[in-house]
């Protein structure tokens, strides 16, 4: 084989080899942009139980779309708003703590007037069979959150009955439980901190008691 076939050789593999890889980007492209919307209706699904399973009741905007991007004590938090009548009567955002096998991520609900409308967990690493127990289908701890707000209990009860708190502690598992509550009562405070922009309080309303914006200021 003389150099000018080695060349045309080499040359052509070359090509070859560019062509399969643009090909390949340009189906993987496709997949991407033909999988995306999908991807994106399933998520907004998943947001849409867990906003449900927090916060019961009937209201009259899209949560999904009602959204506040605020600073907390850990980072930006996303607040979804519930509204009656374009009024916000209560929202939702995810709330962590840390327990004995890593982060536990909680989405939480509070009325307007501060009380806890529902807790779930979301994510979570902790032991099965002990602190596992967090999750509704193993027991209904997480349900002792309901209806508490800041005063009730005391600050200081704001803890598991170990620690002189007013919470259970789970038998071997006492970092969990203990990790959530100092989660949900870190989200009270922070309500109690941005209450204002949370509620749009002092915000102009119409006669129909919508904001000039249509309710999304």
């Amino acid at each position: 084989m003389n150099l000018e076939q080695l060349r045309g050789k080499l040359f052509y593999q070359g090509a070859s080899l560019g062509g399969v890889a643009l090909i390949t980007t340009a189906a993987l492209a496709l997949a991407d942009k033909a999988t995306s919307a999908d991807i994106a209706a399933a998520q907004a699904r998943d947001m849409q139980q867990s906003l449900t399973q927090v916060l019961p009741g009937q209201y009259d905007n899209d949560l999904l779309k009602d959204t506040l991007l605020l600073e907390g004590p850990n980072g930006e938090v996303t607040v979804y708003r519930a509204r009656k009548v374009g009024r916000v009567e209560a929202v939702v955002f995810k709330v962590s703590g840390t327990g004995y096998a890593g982060p536990i991520d909680c989405m939480m609900g509070i009325e307007r007037n501060g009380h806890v409308t529902g807790v779930r967990v979301i994510k979570h690493k902790e032991t099965p069979g002990l602190g596992d127990k967090i999750e509704p289908a193993k027991s209904r701890w997480i349900y002792e959150f309901d209806s508490k707000y800041l005063g009730d209990p005391p600050a200081e009860k704001w803890g598991v009955k170990k620690d002189g708190g007013e919470f259970d502690q789970f038998a071997g598992a006492t970092i969990t439980p203990r990790g959530v509550v100092k989660a949900v009562k870190s989200g009270l405070e922070f309500f109690d901190k941005q209450r204002v922009k949370l509620l749009d309080e002092g915000v102009p309303r119409d006669v129909s008691g919508r904001t000039p914006e249509g309710g999304k200021p």
